[in-house]
């Protein structure tokens, strides 16, 4: 088990069936005291380094909703802001809190965080991975479906942090699925090479390609993200064209299976990576993944703040 998450790479089979599991539960009953009451006298900080909408308030109403409380640690009005180092940041946190999440750009950092705190660390976003994203879609993904394993997934668009947790969680999972990347903007093949290894015990398919139609063709889950992510504003016309064949809209979706279902992590621009009708469309399950991000939240923080671990 692993007391923190940083990826999903350190997480077994086992333990991402568990998370599902508890989260499906809460979400039954969250008012029970044995959830209502969980956190009770516990803080977890919260830094971010990237604007945020979904991951601070899930992660906020997750702590409250459990009993305990949430903080939330301005980067530029701390210390950190005038050069503290993360490792001091670190171990003086951990003797006030009793479990960290963080948002940022590069993923060494968050590493660097884990490895001074001697508290749980959450990974809330950074350019490589979004593993408490990944794991919200599975919950939606099986209170769809049922049973992960079979089931076929297409990614289409950027290959980012968004998919790179994708990856892994369908490898670990016993789903298939195929990602389609403009040419120059694959998964980094590190996470390509990780992806296999999980593959080898949980039982997933992962494959990358460049064509949209052939990763859309029969998968009952059809997802996308912007073609430009935080950090990269600067590239985003270049990408409008770049990426213009790999909006899902009403075309590309019709390839896949009648049940099929479209996903994205949010914030959507329609016009761009998807068209309206299939955003706002009945087989969007967009506000569904929204809202199982604070239930899948809940799971974590229970497991990690308790000392249980994942």
């Amino acid at each position: 088990m692993t007391r923190h998450l940083l990826t999903l790479s350190g997480v077994t089979p086992g333990g991402v069936a568990a998370l599902l599991d508890l989260a499906a539960d809460i979400k039954a009953r969250p008012r029970v005291p044995e959830y209502a009451q969980a956190l009770c006298g516990r803080t977890l900080g919260m830094l971010f380094d990237k604007h945020s909408t979904r991951t601070r308030i899930s992660f906020e109403v997750a702590m409250n909703q459990l009993g305990g409380a949430a903080l939330l640690i301005s980067t530029q009005d701390s210390q950190l802001g005038r050069g503290e180092s993360v490792s001091d940041t670190a171990r003086t946190l951990s003797r006030y809190v009793d479990g960290l999440m963080i948002r940022t750009f590069g993923h060494p950092c968050i590493e660097e965080w884990a490895q001074h705190s001697s508290v749980p660390v959450i990974n809330g976003l950074t350019d490589l991975a979004h593993p408490c994203q990944a794991l919200g879609d599975l919950l939606t993904i099986r209170e769809r479906f049922g049973a992960l394993k079979g089931r076929e997934m297409a990614y289409v668009g950027d290959g980012n942090n968004v998919v790179h947790s994708l990856m892994e969680a369908a490898a670990l999972t016993g789903m298939t699925l195929r990602v389609a990347t403009p040419p120059g903007y694959a998964p980094a093949p590190e996470v390509v090479r990780t992806t296999a290894r999980l593959a080898d015990s949980g039982g997933g398919r992962v494959s990358v390609g460049t064509d949209p139609f052939v990763a859309v063709t029969s998968a009952q889950v059809v997802y996308t993200d912007v073609w430009a992510s935080m950090g990269q504003e600067a590239s985003a016309e270049q990408r409008k064209h770049e990426f213009e064949r790999y909006q899902v809209n009403g075309d590309l979706l019709g390839r896949a299976a009648p049940d099929a279902i479209f996903m994205h992590c949010l914030p959507a621009y329609r016009g761009l990576e998807v068209s309206a009708e299939v955003m706002d469309g009945p087989r969007s399950a967009v506000f569904d993944q929204a809202e199982n991000r604070l239930h899948i939240q809940k799971a974590i923080l229970l497991r990690l703040l308790t000392g249980a671990g994942i």
